[in-house]
Order: C-alpha cells, then sequence, then structure tokens
C-alpha cells in the first residue's frame, strides 16, 4: 500500500534490547530519509499513529504490543572529515566509537558499550563518566522533529590513549553492570547528588523478583530479564521501587526509559512513551506536508 513494503504483526522483543513486548501492527525498515517521509506519509493517508524506534535500548513495551506503525530508522551512513562526524541517525554507537579511534579522534571513548543508535543517543543526551552527547554535537537535522543527521566534532587524539581508556570503561562496565542478562539499561534517572542505583540498594531491593525481572544484584537501577519477563512483571518492580524510595527517602524517582504499547496509553502513572497523532501534531523541524508535496 501506498509503495511501502511493510509487514505486519511484527514482534517487537527481538527489536529492544529488553527483549520483551507484543507486536506492531505495522513493521517498516527506513534505509534512506526518502524510506522514512514515505511511512510517514503511509500513517498519515491512514490515520496512524506511528513510533520511530532506533536501537531499542531504553524502551519497554507493553506486552499488548503497538496498534500502530513502529519505524525502525537503518539508515547507516556516516563520513569523517578531519575532526567532524556527519552521521546517519541509524548508524550504531558502537561503530561511531571505533571508526573514531581508527581516525585518531577522541571524545567518544565514553560511549563504548552503550547500546542503540547515534540518533538515540542525541536525543537523550546518552552520557557516561561525567561526559555527554550534547557537549560533542554541532548540528542536527530533523524531518518533522524525528532526527535523521547528526554533527559530531571530536577533536585530534592518540589512537593508543583512546584503546587503552576504552579497555578501562568497558572493563568497568563489565565489573559494574549486569551484561550478561538482557535489559533496557539504567531505569530510573539519577538525582542531583544522588545515584538512584545507590538508593535503591540501600532501601534493600537489590534482587527483588517478579515474575522474570529482577532488580540486578550487580546493579540496583537495572532490571534484568531472566528469560521470559513480561512488561508487567517489569512494571510492578518499577512500581515498587518508586513507592519504597518515597516512603523511605521521600524522593520521587522518575524513569529513565520510555514506554510503547497498546491500542490506548501503557501507563505507568500515567506516562507514556509519546507517539506521534497527526490529529493532534505540532508543526516543528521541517514541514511534512512541504516534504511530502516535493515527493
Amino acid at each position: 500500500m501506498n509503495n511501502i513494503n511493510f509487514k505486519e504483526n511484527v514482534s517487537l522483543a527481538e527489536y529492544t534490547t529488553f527483549k520483551i513486548g507484543g507486536r506492531a501492527k505495522y513493521f517498516f525498515k527506513a534505509k534512506t530519509k526518502q524510506d522514512l517521509v514515505k511511512a510517514i506519509k503511509f500513517a498519515k493517508s491512514n490515520h496512524l499513529a506511528f513510533f520511530i524506534l532506533g536501537g531499542g535500548s531504553n524502551l519497554l513495551v507493553s506486552d499488548d504490543g503497538f496498534d500502530g506503525l513502529v519505524i525502525k530508522i537503518q539508515n547507516t551512513g556516516y563520513k569523517i572529515t578531519d575532526t567532524k562526524i556527519i552521521t546517519d541517525a541509524g548508524v550504531k554507537l558502537s561503530t561511531l566509537v571505533n571508526s573514531s579511534i581508527k581516525n585518531s579522534l577522541t571524545g567518544l571513548e565514553w560511549a563504548i558499550g552503550i547500546p542503540g543508535t547515534i540518533g538515540g543517543a542525541v536525543k537523550v543526551n546518552a552520557s557516561a563518566y561525567n561526559q555527554n552527547m550534547k557537549d560533542l554535537v554541532r548540528d542536527i537535522k530533523k524531518i518533522d522533529n524525528i532526527i535523521v543527521l547528526v554533527e559530531l566534532e571530536l577533536k585530534k587524539g592518540d589512537r593508543k590513549e583512546s584503546l587503552k581508556l576504552i579497555k578501562e570503561y568497558a572493563q568497568k562496565r563489565k565489573n559494574t553492570q549486569p551484561l550478561e542478562y538482557a535489559s533496557a539499561g539504567c531505569i530510573f534517572k539519577n538525582i542531583p547528588g544522588k545515584g538512584a542505583g545507590r538508593l535503591i540498594d540501600q532501601a534493600g531491593l537489590k534482587g527483588t523478583k517478579i515474575g522474570q525481572a529482577m532488580i540486578s544484584e550487580k546493579h540496583a537501577n537495572f532490571i534484568i530479564n531472566l528469560g521470559n519477563a513480561k512488561s508487567e512483571d517489569v512494571i510492578k518492580l518499577i512500581k515498587l521501587v518508586k513507592k519504597t524510595i518515597k516512603e523511605k527517602y521521600n524522593i520521587n524517582l522518575e524513569e529513565e526509559i520510555k514506554y510503547l504499547g497498546g491500542s490506548g496509553p501503557f501507563l505507568i502513572d500515567e506516562k507514556w512513551e509519546e507517539v506521534i497523532d497527526f490529529t493532534k501534531i505540532k508543526k516543528g523541524g521541517v514541514d511534512i506536508d512541504d516534504v511530502l508535496s516535493r515527493l
């Protein structure tokens, strides 16, 4: 339909790092910006909400799935010129880390081991070891508020020093994070001056298990999938953590992960990942009607 080669009833679990979630009514892989615009046009003409999926990290999908169109961003071109990287949003962050080092550039070593794409990393301002994406981003190109192109500015560096840093960061992640299990990464945002994981640990919640979901014993801000966890299991753990931390420390933890699913809102405290509804959309970035009219 509309020259869009989409699939129907596709399991979303395999496209997320949590390995949890039901099926998308429609699923499409956008390998170019033109693919993306065509998919948006399809959603608009068929009155479908849609969700932009990058690497699938920091995301919990409802067991009920998503009654709309999921667009998987797979544009993966990038170019390195001097200290500048211009990259499509679908490029894996790990790819850019490795390529920057091969080109003797420094500044992105801290991102080693962070799953997902550069588009998603920029959107959430991924950070680690007191460094973050916003310090490297020089320009962003969007189509209707969807990141499609990113320009990064790094610095000339020493390849041996960068490799040494990467090994240190990778070992630290291995020692402190449950990398052997499927997860969405850190569940809660840190409170200024207080790590969410430390609060959860102090509250005695490490190792708490509901169904096949468990608060990691290695890092309390991770909820891990022991093999066949359901979104309901994760939700119950999140609610338990928020309730416990509020009662013990009078602190309201806020989720870092996003939510997607169901034919209606997939709710936790009335919050969920906002999808694009063309009946309510606010124009931003490139005017989608203008883009569509020129295709």
